[in-house]
């Protein structure tokens, strides 16, 4: 065992290691949590992902991960051989709850080889008034990894440590940007785009689940109440966007088909970027084109996810831009003031402390699955169901969806980005399932996807389904 002081450095010679902060509790004594800080070479995460900490206790990678607290040690786990090749530092870190460090008697870092268990360093620290704490940093040079004592307190607490390193801390809800609208292939002026008059619904075709047929006929594109209500750009993007809905439909051997459209959002700690830019957003809107199409009222039901699962109002299509001003809205990590109430929420929001930071996919499945055989109609229902992955909850989500087969329902899961989908993109080769319930395609950028690339991917399985679900007597 080598005992450090403030900045002495060694090297690692295990591929796994274990971090163990320590301390002196007792009476008075604040409460305190250990953490990590994934960094990329210009010293800042690439995502709110890259924290790991007791509300998001593993990584996407699964390289990273929160062990769990006992009295008087707070651990993590650093697999250093599964770290991916853009991560060059991963600082270890601590907050202090209910006062400061200069209160912690005790204070050390053990750094234990995960393996053998054996000490391979302890840095013992001293602190003042800080609340936040870089203990130490495992870091890459010339291709191994090193151990350095580090020793910074932060007295602006761990928002102001997080902060330092490209982090989103704030207790408030996340402003969502104005969604960036996807350029059509055709584009249509804004000033050729009539005006919707006030109209009675036009009635949906009956839906034939066992003999969809294609049609070389002009696909019929349904008129929702409530359109004439949007902005006239928002109106004309809609517009276009159901024709190619329906024409999707229709090359697929579903035109004029009904269905029941539900929409579940990730909305985990690693979403925050794709919330911020608008690419949410972005999606909702697409999505509320689908819904206009296949439901004959237009409306869609909705689920935001990522620790618990949380059902959002109805979105009706009159009400787009209110509700995506409203509702998307990205998880919040509850760094500080786990107790406080909610601030301001309004319109029937969520308060998105209680949906958490971390990936449970299982658990809004289980809901909407809950909901549908609640609320059962005479015709399928579609799930949009949008993650950017970092899903390890392999298992539980298999057995839901298995379960689910027997169901009149289709999952069509989108990932957006790389990271790792797990279960989600291996369903479509599991045996055992009467019917292939399970749809799963992942794009790099979805905003740079074309409307007709995306539904044509988006509706590819949905109409397959349709006819064996048909005959295999689960849809009537």
């Amino acid at each position: 065992m080598t005992s450090l002081s403030k900045g002495a450095n060694l090297p690692v010679p295990a591929s796994s290691v274990r971090a163990v902060l320590c301390w002196s509790a007792g009476p008075g004594v604040p409460d305190v949590d250990a953490s990590a800080l994934l960094l990329t070479g210009d010293g800042r995460v690439r995502s709110d992902g890259d924290f790991v900490f007791y509300n998001q206790p593993r990584h996407s990678s699964d390289a990273v991960r929160h062990l769990g607290k006992q009295p008087g040690a707070d651990s993590l786990r650093v697999d250093l051989a599964a770290l991916e090749p853009a991560i060059e530092r991963v600082v270890l870190c601590a907050s202090a709850d209910g006062g400061s460090f200069g209160q912690v008697p005790g204070l050390h870092l053990r750094l234990l080889d995960a393996v053998s268990g054996a000490e391979l360093a302890r840095f013992d620290m001293t602190a003042d008034t800080e609340t936040a704490y870089v203990s130490g940093e495992l870091y890459r040079r010339a291709g191994a990894w090193k151990f350095r004592a580090v020793g910074q307190g932060y007295a602006s607490g761990l928002a102001g440590l997080a902060t330092d390193y490209g982090i989103t801390v704030d207790d408030a809800p996340t402003p969502v940007a104005a969604p960036t609208p996807v350029t059509p292939s055709t584009p249509v002026p804004p000033s050729t785009v009539p005006p919707t008059p006030a109209f009675t619904p036009v009635p949906a075709p009956a839906p034939a689940p066992a003999s969809v047929q294609a049609s070389n006929a002009a696909p019929a594109v349904r008129l929702i109440k409530g359109e004439e209500r949007l902005p006239v750009e928002m109106r004309g993007r809609l517009s276009l966007r159901k024709r190619q809905v329906a024409v999707s439909l229709t090359k697929h051997g579903a035109a004029g088909v009904t269905a029941r459209v539900i929409l579940v959002l990730d909305a985990s700690g690693s979403m925050s970027t794709l919330y911020s830019r608008g690419t949410v957003a972005g999606v909702v809107e697409r999505m509320a084109a689908v819904a206009a199409q296949l439901d004959d009222d237009g409306e869609m039901q909705a689920w935001t996810f990522a620790t618990n699962p949380a059902r959002l109002p109805d979105l009706t299509i009159g009400e787009l831009p209110e509700w995506i001003r409203l509702h998307v809205r990205v998880g919040q990590m509850s760094l500080f003031g786990r107790k406080k109430p909610p601030k301001g929420l309004t319109g029937g929001q969520v308060d998105m402390r209680a949906v958490g930071f971390q990936n449970e996919e299982q658990k809004v499945i289980a809901e909407v699955r809950a909901y549908v055989r609640a609320t059962a109609v005479p015709v399928p229902t579609l799930v949009l169901f949008f993650s950017d992955g970092g899903v390890y909850r392999n298992n539980e989500i298999e057995q839901e969806l298995r379960a689910a087969v027997e169901e009149p329902v289709f999952w069509q899961f989108v990932g957006l980005g790389r990271a790792g989908f797990g279960v989600l993109e291996r369903f479509d080769d599991m045996p055992g399932r009467r019917v292939d319930n399970v749809g799963f395609f992942a794009v790099d950028d979805i905003d740079a996807i074309s409307d007709a690339e995306l539904y044509d991917r988006l509706l590819s399985e949905f109409p397959s389904w349709i006819r064996a679900a048909g005959q295999a007597g689960i849809l009537r």
